[in-house]
């Protein structure tokens, strides 16, 4: 019996040269992999070209519901962004697809997996440590660290020269060489032009490249209100005017009505926040990140969904959540953006992290209103029955001295100042600020 092995298999170039050379290079059954994590009209034709392009099956996970529920809202409870900018839209679709195909060679009883990362990228090391929590008995290849596939196929411009003389129609093309990747929270856009961080990927050169979102100039010049619901930390209503044709028009059925709120699963949530988003030129990012393995490249992302949420979503919780509770899980942002990033998903440290921040959740819950604006989110408000906010002791027009008594920040004020002053006494103060 030939060997089995599953294929992360997206149609793109990469992945379709793979599954070619695979089937050769090992005499291997080769069953394509194909997880649905909202990449949309990508995955038209897809199983027909993979069976074409030599698989003996082609499996198409429908996993957008678990991706959005299970790892995209976790991830934004915790706040997450890595290095101030980026939304971690492939990071986090890459253990939902290796748990996909998992699953698949366990049903199908292969004892390989094969991936199309880049032996210089994040995604092999993503695929290959989710691997190893949930499979380690499981063998991963990666062609790209294998020195005869990168002899045959040095750079894009060989494989796309192979995909042609082999008639699998790609996208990229040596016009267009720039790599493309799509899920429910972002597309990515790297390598190829985008690969001189000078070169300016705002401009009309690149109109054409942007899928899910207008740029700002172009979106309408009139502000939309949007209203959402939260319930334990995660978005579960939209209200706006119009919610129900867009609805319509992106084929998402809601799931019942609170409080003049139309609620809707976390996919439904997505995709209205992305249509939305996308509209108003929300959530561009460019810039030059550092990778795992060492190295600085440029990205650029398109996360219109994913930056309302975010938002929205730290609003609410400023309304809510109490301070140092707060001040604690905005000190594991950036390790837990860090464990997402470089693939540690799976891993006992992350979990114990998410067990804290759930804890924290617990209490936002409310309503946020938004103002979307050429590119801008705007808080337009914000309230809560779990609120910690009290007018009565923060107003400047007095209030009452049963909530807040002012003479107390004296005692405060002096009790905070004894170190500072004891400080400048011993003289170790300089007075001339050097």
């Amino acid at each position: 019996m030939s060997k089995k092995i599953v294929v992360a298999y997206s149609g793109g170039l990469d992945t379709s040269v793979l599954l070619i050379w695979l089937k050769k290079r090992f005499d291997a059954e080769v069953i394509a992999y194909c997880a649905d994590v909202g990449q949309g009209e990508e995955l038209d034709g897809l199983e027909e070209k993979a069976l074409n392009t030599g698989a003996s099956k082609c499996y198409i996970g429908d996993l957008k519901e678990e991706f959005a529920e299970d790892f995209i809202f976790p991830m934004f409870q915790a706040g997450a962004i890595y290095e101030g900018k980026y939304w971690l839209g492939t990071s986090i679709a890459r253990p939902v697809i290796a748990k996909g195909m998992i699953d698949v060679a366990r049903k199908e009883g292969a004892k390989a997996l094969a991936h199309g990362a880049t032996g210089k990228g994040n995604d092999q090391v993503r695929f290959e440590l989710s691997a190893a929590s949930l499979a380690p008995e499981i063998e991963m290849i990666a062609p790209w660290r294998m020195a005869d596939f990168r002899e045959e196929f040095p750079g894009r411009a060989e494989m796309i020269e192979y995909a042609e003389e082999q008639g699998i129609p790609v996208q990229a093309s040596a016009a267009k060489p720039y790599s493309m990747d799509r899920n429910l929270l972002h597309i990515s856009f790297e390598s190829g032009i985008l690969e001189d961080p000078w070169y300016d990927a705002s401009g009309d050169d690149c109109r054409d490249m942007y899928i899910l979102s207008t740029s700002p100039q172009d979106a309408p010049d009139e502000p939309e209100y949007l209203q959402v619901l939260f319930e334990k930390g995660n978005p579960i209503g939209i209200k706006f005017d119009g919610l129900p044709e867009l609805l319509t028009e992106i084929g998402v059925a809601e799931s019942g009505r609170k409080d003049d709120y139309v609620l809707l699963s976390p996919y439904g949530i997505m995709m209205v926040l992305n249509a939305l988003g996308g509209k108003h030129g929300i959530g561009r990012v460019d810039m030059v990140e550092n990778r795992f393995v060492g190295m600085k490249s440029r990205g650029v992302y398109e996360t219109p969904g994913g930056a309302i949420l975010f938002d929205a979503h730290r609003i609410m919780e400023s309304l809510t959540m109490d301070r140092e509770v707060m001040h604690l899980r905005d000190t594991l942002i950036p390790k837990y953006a860090e464990l997402v990033y470089n693939g540690f998903w799976f891993a006992p440290e992350r979990e114990a992290i998410q067990a804290l921040i759930s804890e924290s959740q617990k209490n936002v819950s409310g309503e946020v209103r938004l103002k979307l604006y050429k590119g801008n989110v705007i808080a337009a408000g914000v309230r809560s029955e779990k609120s910690l906010y009290d007018e009565d002791i923060a107003t400047m027009e007095g209030g009452s001295e049963e909530s807040y008594d002012q003479d107390d920040a004296t005692g405060f004020i002096r009790l905070n100042g004894l170190r500072l002053r004891t400080f400048a006494k011993s003289g170790k103060l300089k007075s001339d600020g050097n």
